[in-house]
């Protein structure tokens, strides 16, 4: 089992408020589908008499299982307190293996396993509960069940699509976007002093820039980035006409809510989503809320200045963002494959986003200014397709990520959003 990688900047624990179990859908192997059905459950055991425990799907060559889901999208387990029922009968062991694992991820890091949380659990979102560093015997327990045995042979991600370098010098780029966050600037700032740097990367060759010469280039461009982004040089002029449909599309996508229930709703959830995405592209007339914690506001009220960041707000972006950085969450096997480049600039998006589905928190609230609460919701609704959506790595979202980098967008959107 090679080494981990872990987060200290980060705390965890879970706090009970069973989002989880509401939100995600869990899919199964056989053997615990077995140990399920072996548990003999029944409705005087508290489960719901009218749904499945288990529900079978795929095409019969491939059959797979997931547990059920009550009416209200909930996990079938979950009961009246948002404690999980099995949990409660049989220990924490006997949970299925994704309940166990989250919101913890593992990913390829050289010699080494990086980890990683999702951010859709509001504790993550928080900082609530034990050091993540005192939790090394956990996550290898963890990690033994689902890292597979050789991670540590795959290859290092690519940087662009024409370049890729070993581990080592793939990591420094790695070291040199996390330095950059650390900074005490602004998140904003950061963010946009990583974008400017990561556009040189873009467009430089490294075919005999390698080691310590890969390491001065670095160094050099991150200089240049402190300098020449600063507060007083971020940009004031507003996204581009085409950039922000774009990016209102893109909203759109992290707005949904894709459970079982809103699965099963078949072609009327299909047409619903259809003209939500419609409206959305328009840009027009209210919001068309997307999931229960929405209201409808008028897109125009989301577009006003908000008075910056609130509270905390500064603190929870870096930690998320040297989390996903550290751990590799944003290009590679865990993220769609994509480059290290390309992955970091649909990293940076979610930063606008985030604070787009904050301002209609507020907005459908009645308030003109952003609270810190707003900004947790809105993480822990985003970050739940993070790498975790099919419809994030398709061509239809990576050809929108392109076209905002290449209008020059995605700074602009940053600060437009974050005023």
């Amino acid at each position: 089992m090679p080494s981990l990688k872990l987060p200290t900047i980060q705390n965890w624990s879970c706090q009970n408020c069973s989002r989880c179990c509401r939100q995600h859908l869990i899919e199964i192997t056989p053997e615990e589908r077995k140990r399920i059905l072996d548990q003999n459950w029944t409705p005087a055991d508290g489960v719901p008499a009218d749904r499945p425990l288990i529900v079978e799907f795929g095409p019969p060559w491939n059959r797979r299982y997931r547990l059920g889901h009550q009416a209200d999208g909930a996990c079938v387990f979950l009961d009246e307190r948002g404690l999980c029922r099995i949990h409660a009968r049989f220990g924490e062991a006997a949970k299925p293996l994704p309940c166990r694992l989250y919101p913890y991820a593992f990913h390829p890091s050289g010699k080494a396993v990086a980890v990683s949380l999702r951010f859709s659990c509001p504790a993550a979102v928080r900082n609530h509960g034990r050091p993540v560093a005192e939790q090394t015997e956990e996550l290898r327990s963890l990690a033994a069940e689902v890292v597979p045995p050789n991670i540590n042979r795959l290859p290092a991600p690519r940087i662009s699509p024409r370049e890729r370098l070993d581990w080592r010098d793939f990591l420094r780029f790695v070291d040199a976007l996390d330095r950059t966050l650390a900074d005490s600037a602004s998140i904003t700032v950061k963010l946009l002093r990583a974008l400017f740097w990561i556009r040189l990367v873009e467009a430089a060759r490294f075919d005999k820039v390698r080691g310590e010469r890969l390491e001065e280039f670095l160094q050099l461009v991150t200089r240049a980035a402190q300098t020449q982004v600063t507060a007083d040089t971020l940009p004031t002029d507003q996204p581009t006409g085409t950039g922000r449909t774009q990016f209102r599309m893109l909203v759109a996508q992290y707005a949904r809510k894709d459970t079982p229930v809103d699965v099963e709703a078949g072609w009327r959830g299909r047409w619903r989503l259809f003209r939500a995405a419609l409206r959305f592209a328009r840009g027009k007339g209210d919001v068309p809320p997307l999931q229960d914690i929405f209201v409808p506001v008028p897109f125009e009220s989301v577009e006003q200045p908000f008075g910056g960041l609130p509270e905390k707000a500064d603190e929870i972006f870096t930690r998320y963002f040297r989390v996903k950085v550290q751990a590799i969450h944003f290009c590679g096997p865990a993220y769609y494959d994509l480059p290290l480049v390309e992955g970091f600039y649909s990293l940076v998006l979610i930063y606008p986003a985030i604070l787009w589905l904050a301002r209609w928190l507020a907005a459908g609230a009645g308030r003109t200014r952003l609270e810190t609460d707003d900004v947790v919701r809105a993480i822990t609704t985003a970050d739940h397709y993070h790498a975790y959506s099919p419809a994030f790595g398709r061509g239809t979202f990576r050809r929108r990520v392109r076209i905002l980098a290449r209008l020059g967008d995605i700074e602009k959107l940053c600060v437009w959003y974050s005023r």
